[in-house]
Parts: C-alpha cells; sequence; structure tokens
C-alpha cells in the first residue's frame, strides 16, 4: 500500500508548477479583493499594469525553485522591492518571497545561504519600512512588520529542514558503513572458522596418517614371520583410523545444516584432558612416551586446552614420520598466567638389540620435516596456533641428537580465538 501510495505522489516540479500557479493567483485575487472598496496611493493598472506583473512574476518564479533556489530568490526580491518602493497596494503578494526565502534556505548549501538570505532581508526590512513610512493609518505598520517577522522564520523552517535532511543523510551513510562493518566482520569470522577447521583437519589427518603409515610397514614386514605382531599392527590401525574418522565428524559437524541429533559418533573437543589417550595412541605406535603434567590452578580456557593438544599431536606426529620408535618427554605445567608446553625427544635409537622388525624411518631434518630439504608446515602451523592466543613457539634440535618443541600459551589469550 505504501509504494502504491507513493507511486501515485505528482513528480517534483509537477508539484512546483501546481504551487506556483495557487501563489500567482493568490497574490493577484488577494490584493485586488483587499483592496476593492480602498483608495490605493498606486493601482496594480499603473505604469502599464506594472503592479499585476511583479505579483504574477513573484509567484510564477516559485515554478522552478528547486532547480534554481537563489536565482529565484533574487527575483522574487527585486520584484518585492520595486512592488512596495512603487507604493503598490498592500496585500498577498509576498507569498512568493517567503516561499523562495525557504526554499534558498532548504536546498541551499548551509551557511552562504543563510548569508545571502539574511542580507536579502535586511535590505527588504529597510525597504518596506522607508516606503511604509507615511503610511495611514498608522497600524497598517504592523503588516510592514509581519513581513519582516515571517520572512526570519520562512528562512529559518528552511534551515531546520536542511539541517534535518543532513542529520538523516548522515545517519543512512553511519547506517550503510556499519552495514558493511557487520558484512567484513562476517567475513573474517568465516575465513577464521574455515582457517580454523583446515588446522584441525590437517592435525587429525596428519597425525592418523603417520600412525597408520608406521603399523602398515611393520605388518608388511612381519607379516609371514611374525602374525601376532602384523594382527595387533592392524589392530592399532584400525583403532586410529576410527577415531580419525570421528574426530573429522566433529571437526566438519560445524558445517551442517541440519536440526537433527548427530551426537552419534562424535568425540569431546580435543583438550588436555585427551592427552592422556593420544600418548596411549603414540605407545602403539612404538614410541615410549612419558608424560608429565600438573594441576592447573584454575580451569584452562578451551581454546588454550585446543591448542596445547594440537601441539602435542603435532609434535608427536612429527616424531612418528621423521624419528620412529624413540623416547618421548611431554611435560604440561599450567602456572598462574600461562601454560607451559615441552615434548622433547632423544632421536633415533640406534642401540644394539633394538628390534629390528619395527621399521626405521630417515632421521629427521631439524625443519621437522625429514631428510627433504623442503620445509613442512607441521612447525609453522603449531606457532600460528600459539601468536593467535597470544603466546610463543621455539623448535630446534637439542645436543643429545633429538628435537624439542617449547611453547607458552597465556591462560587468558590476548589474540584472536579461532
Amino acid at each position: 500500500m505504501k509504494h502504491r501510495a507513493l507511486s501515485r505522489r505528482l513528480p517534483a516540479p509537477a508539484q512546483d508548477v501546481l504551487l506556483a500557479l495557487f501563489i500567482t493567483v493568490m497574490q493577484v485575487q488577494g490584493t485586488i479583493v483587499r483592496n476593492a472598496d480602498e483608495v490605493v496611493q498606486r493601482p496594480l493598472t499603473d505604469l502599464g499594469n506594472l503592479g499585476y506583473v511583479l505579483l504574477i512574476l513573484s509567484g510564477v518564479v516559485v515554478a522552478v525553485r528547486r532547480r534554481w533556489p537563489l536565482p529565484v530568490f533574487v527575483t522574487a526580491a527585486l520584484a518585492s522591492l520595486v512592488y512596495y518602493g512603487l507604493d503598490f497596494p498592500d496585500g498577498p503578494g509576498w507569498l512568493g518571497l517567503f516561499v523562495a526565502l525557504y526554499t534558498l534556505a532548504a536546498y541551499g548549501d548551509g551557511r552562504r545561504s543563510l548569508v545571502i538570505a539574511g542580507v536579502g532581508t535586511s535590505v527588504l526590512a529597510v525597504v518596506w519600512l522607508v516606503a511604509a513610512a507615511d503610511i495611514e493609518p498608522r497600524a497598517a505598520i504592523g503588516w510592514v512588520f509581519f513581513r519582516i517577522g515571517a520572512s526570519v522564520m520562512s528562512a529559518a523552517l528552511g534551515e531546520s529542514v536542511r539541517s534535518r535532511q543532513v542529520i538523516a543523510a548522515e545517519a543512512q551513510q553511519r547506517a550503510e558503513l556499519a552495514e558493511r562493518t557487520r558484512e567484513e566482520e562476517a567475513r573474517a569470522r568465516v575465513d577464521a572458522e574455515r582457517l580454523r577447521i583446515a588446522r584441525e583437519v590437517h592435525d587429525t589427518v596428519a597425525h592418523a596418517i603417520a600412525i597408520i603409515n608406521v603399523q602398515s610397514g611393520v605388518t608388511a614386514h612381519v607379516l609371514d614371520k611374525r602374525p601376532e605382531v602384523a594382527r595387533e599392527a592392524l589392530r592399532v590401525i584400525e583403532q586410529t583410523s576410527s577415531r580419525a574418522l570421528r574426530e573429522m565428524r566433529a571437526i566438519l559437524g560445524v558445517l551442517r545444516d541440519d536440526d537433527g541429533d548427530d551426537s552419534e559418533g562424535r568425540v569431546p573437543y580435543p583438550g588436555l584432558g585427551q592427552v592422556d589417550g593420544l600418548a596411549a595412541k603414540a605407545r602403539e605406535a612404538g614410541l615410549d612416551i612419558k608424560l608429565e603434567e600438573s594441576s592447573p590452578a584454575a580451569p584452562v580456557p578451551s581454546a588454550v586446552g585446543s591448542a596445547a593438544y594440537r601441539i602435542v599431536q603435532e609434535s608427536i606426529t612429527n616424531v612418528v614420520r621423521h624419528v620412529g620408535p624413540t623416547r618421548v618427554t611431554v611435560a604440561l605445567h599450567p602456572g598462574v598466567e600461562a601454560l607451559e608446553i615441552r615434548v622433547t625427544d632423544e632421536g633415533r635409537l640406534a642401540a644394539p638389540g633394538h628390534d629390528s622388525d619395527n621399521p626405521r624411518l630417515p632421521a629427521r631434518h631439524p625443519s621437522g620435516t625429514g631428510n627433504s630439504a623442503k620445509p613442512g608446515r607441521g612447525i609453522v602451523g603449531m606457532r600460528e596456533r600459539c601468536q593467535l592466543l597470544g603466546g610463543e613457539l621455539d623448535a630446534g634440535p637439542t645436543p643429545g641428537g633429538g628435537f624439542e618443541v617449547r611453547a607458552r600459551l597465556p591462560l587468558a589469550p590476548t589474540g584472536s580465538r579461532l
């Protein structure tokens, strides 16, 4: 209904034409009726009907008031000066002038338009007062002050409308800016969530594939000689792959768009409470894990616990992938302000009597990527996790030939949480 009503409104130029016709008729007819029974000093027909011409001119010019506010005001003001300066009879000949003053203030450029309106009104007031110096009866001078006051009020009303339009436009701009900002923030949150999911998927898959790779190598090596070892390795592969699938479903569950109960197959979101299970799986892959944990003085934030779990997982994955069976120490020490993490391995064990049936992969390159000269993303990803929470991570070889990852995560993260 609102749209239909708006569509029936006349265009602005048509409205101004109708307004100009109305004002012209009112000025001419009103002046004639006002002075019908009075003796006037100068009739409208004097000087070649100049009075009629001035009344019609100041009314017709209103038709283009929005397109040319200043010329319309100047024309109406000059017509009024000449009309009252030549002592033509008083009447509603000021209607067009008042509309022109309002339009100048409402559609002008603010301060400049107000200055022009003020100067023009002052000149008009002086001319009107001088022309009415010998007016009779003296009480009629009240109409002069009415014209002055109405002129000021017209300009003030126009300025008020212009100010409200400016405020509304600024509010609209702020709303559009806020909308764009919300859209940008929403896109940033989506990108951050995608990055978080990518990291979670990488850590889950890389850890599972590393363990499966080791156990499948064991199976291929001892399948004929020691079937019981092969059977155990296959069981570890089955459990590792099953857990990886459950973690993948939990990670990617945020991408689903259904309201049904999808709790089946979900696993708890990784945190410090799952580090024991992570160590147990690593032991099945041939690592000698020593876990050192101390009880936190306060609950560890979920973002910090998840990042700590992924750092330990990625560190163990690198050991399984690039070193093989060795001794690893995982230390988790939550303090008052930060969680300290340390994962240290002793490097490749080449002592006599070691079980040769468990295949050994090449020694690790200092970058954590094996003997390949191309750096990997494991340590880079762990460092990014720390930086996102306002922490720091150092990784490098130890004097004994091993490798150590040290991380510090603030318990009140200062970075963006993913």
